[in-house]
């Protein structure tokens, strides 16, 4: 019994203990099974618990095999870049401005209901000029010369491709692995088969930047079926980086630390009754809403980057929710140890006046993804940290809506689109894949969305198939009952 309670007139263990019905009772053993599961939790020391699951095993997370990354930058590009007009040079289009898609093309291939009603569907050759970059000598768009000032550190994926030819579902199966909404997000994955790098931060941060195009749901960075205390913690643009991080008016740290003992001591009764699981994670996330008192603020004041970053960087930097912000955060938050950071900026989905609105969002963007990897590198980071750029699908080589000589819109393409990859276990200045004159159909190396995933998680050294767990009857993973390892990426 804690006398300080009682002085203080608040009910005591005993006197708030109650019998234990027959059922509770029956459940004791599972609560037993998740007291012990807590204090590994958070007694763990950080790196012994930053590992991976095996097939929903019982112990602590571990990878299956020695990794090659231990953290992941994701840099998702919500709304579908242009793949012709930022990578997938196609010059014979040139002077095909207008003509018809050749049916041998389509080839009686999906549209969506935006374009399906079309009588015409106009090639529209990109406007921007293209050019040959590094010693790879990747092709980059006049758009990015940031970028393609780091061409030699990418690996760029020319053929990926997706069944799902709408935003919701599309960006659904690029980070969860279904188009089923409610299922686990990578970044959840990726914290429960390697728990944590930093017991003061969590495991899985999310930050968004952009406006206009599609929705961002909170279920893109959920949990699912998995505990809840591997859910993405999304970062606020504006005040506190996590809402109530401060404490209240008239409340100082010790009665929160108080407040909190005392509410740790109900949870814990409560769990060994129930053995509800969610009640461990409960009081996990109180544990380390805590520690992120300390550690958040310090993570969130930039005075102590010299000028230099923010020459890297761009003056956009030092303005909180800007995507390049956003990539400085993710550096800061690489470094101390968080393990899986998802950056979402919207904006891509240029049904039209895409000649436009592309440059807007190539000038929002394309210095930060270039410094991030840059700064990466110089910190020695880049070797054990991947970052991930890319959007849910790419873009039609028709013209959507009205075309002219120097405007035109392009609609979804799930068929091929282009994304890249950088640092720990990629093959660095490789592009891999290939799609026809028109961007339309892959010509080699098909590369699936599971297939994509199951060699990220190859990188953390995760056998794709062995990180699973079993939900209503039978195990789920993050590539389903599909996914093939692609070799030639890893490096």
């Amino acid at each position: 019994m804690r006398t300080e309670a009682v002085k203080r007139g608040r009910p005591s263990m005993d006197t708030l203990t109650q019998p234990i019905a027959r059922r509770a009772f029956l459940a004791g053993s599972a609560g037993a099974v998740g007291t012990a599961a807590l204090a590994t939790l958070l007694a763990g020391d950080a790196e012994s618990v930053a590992a991976g699951a095996e097939a929903g095993s019982a112990g602590s997370p571990r990878p299956h095999f020695t990794p090659r990354a231990r953290r992941v930058i994701y840099l998702c590009q919500s709304g579908a870049p242009s793949q012709l007009d930022l990578f997938d040079y196609k010059p014979a289009l040139a002077s095909r401005l207008g003509q018809e898609l050749p049916d041998s093309v389509r080839m009686g291939q999906r549209l969506t209901g935006m374009t399906a009603d079309q009588e015409s569907f106009p090639l529209a050759p990109t406007m921007f000029r293209f050019a040959r970059h590094g010693a790879s000598g990747a092709w980059f768009s006049e758009l990015l010369p940031h970028t393609a000032r780091i061409a030699d550190e990418l690996c760029f994926v020319k053929s990926l491709h997706t069944e799902a030819i709408n935003h919701d579902p599309a960006i659904t199966l690029l980070q969860t692995g279904t188009q089923i909404a409610g299922r686990p997000s990578f970044g959840a994955w990726i914290s429960y088969g390697l728990g944590s790098l930093n017991e003061d931060l969590p495991t899985f941060v999310v930050l968004t930047s952009g406006t206009g195009g599609q929705p961002l749901y909170d279920r893109l960075w959920g949990s699912g079926f998995l505990p809840t205390h591997h859910q993405g913690v999304k970062f606020r643009r504006t005040g506190d980086p996590v809402l109530y991080l401060s404490n209240p008016p008239g409340v100082d740290p010790a009665t929160r630390r108080e407040m909190l003992d005392d509410l740790a001591q109900l949870n814990r009764l409560k769990l060994a009754q129930t053995g509800d699981p969610e009640i461990a994670t409960r009081i996990s996330q109180y544990e380390l809403a805590y520690r992120m008192q300390m550690s958040v603020p310090d993570l969130a004041n930039l005075a102590d980057e010299p000028a230099g970053t923010f020459e890297l960087y761009g003056e956009d930097a030092r303005t909180p929710g800007t995507f390049a912000a956003n990539c400085l955060q993710a550096r800061r938050l690489a470094e101390r140890g968080v393990r899986f950071i998802q950056l979402y900026h919207r904006g891509w989905d240029q049904h039209t006046n895409l000649p436009r609105d592309i440059r807007k969002q190539c000038a929002a963007t394309d210095q930060a993804s270039a410094a991030l990897v840059q700064d990466l590198k110089q910190r020695g980071m880049l070797q054990d940290t991947l970052v991930v750029w890319g959007g849910e699908f790419g873009r039609t080589v028709y013209c959507q809506g009205t075309l002219t000589q120097d405007n035109y819109g392009r609609d979804h393409h799930p068929r091929c689109f282009t994304i890249w990859l950088a640092g720990g276990g990629v093959q660095p200045g490789l592009t891999y894949g290939a799609t026809d004159d028109f961007s339309y159909n892959i010509t080699a190396d098909p590369v699936h969305i599971h297939d994509l995933n199951a060699t990220l998680l190859h990188c953390l050294g995760i056998e794709h198939t062995r990180l699973t767990f079993k939900f209503q009857g039978r195990w789920h993973r993050l590539t389903d009952v599909h996914g093939n390892l692609v070799k030639p990426l890893l490096s």
